[in-house]
């Protein structure tokens, strides 16, 4: 069938949230309920300047919870990504997004996603570093 099923399209009590970049597969993409769409080749500065310019704003709100998908397909080595971020920028994004979300006690959850790849030990480590991150801010809580 081609019919697609959009778990959160009309969920009224969900806000999605999404930063990619826009000359991308698919050519038409799943609308989310902010897309900030990137130019191609944007790197560290430029990349996380937009996630920090939408994010506290958008934790104004009153949430239960944020879902955190940790894509790693803007990073330069990516097969399909098109941006050209680098380790240290995605463990960057991971950083500020949990300590941003964590000091407004909004509790987190966090899966990874995207990255395109042959070679798995390499996109393994992008993966893993979502978890260094968190563990940082783990320790940085005391908790």
């Amino acid at each position: 069938s081609d019919a697609k099923v959009f778990i959160f399209k009309d969920e009224p009590d969900v806000f999605t949230f999404s930063v990619y970049c826009g000359k991308n597969f698919p050519v038409r993409k799943q609308q989310s309920d902010l897309d900030v769409s990137l130019e191609e080749g944007i790197e560290d500065e430029e990349y996380l300047s937009k996630v920090q310019g939408h994010l506290p704003w958008l934790l104004e709100t009153s949430l239960d919870l944020v879902f955190y998908d940790s894509g790693v397909d803007p990073h330069w080595e990516d097969e399909l990504g098109r941006l050209h971020v680098t380790d240290k920028g995605l463990y960057q994004r991971a950083l500020y997004a949990f300590q941003t979300v964590i000091k407004r006690g909004i509790p987190v959850a966090t899966v990874i996603g995207g990255g395109y790849s042959r070679d798995i030990d390499r996109l393994a480590r992008r993966h893993s570093i979502i978890h260094r991150a968190a563990s940082k801010v783990w320790r940085e809580r005391g908790v």
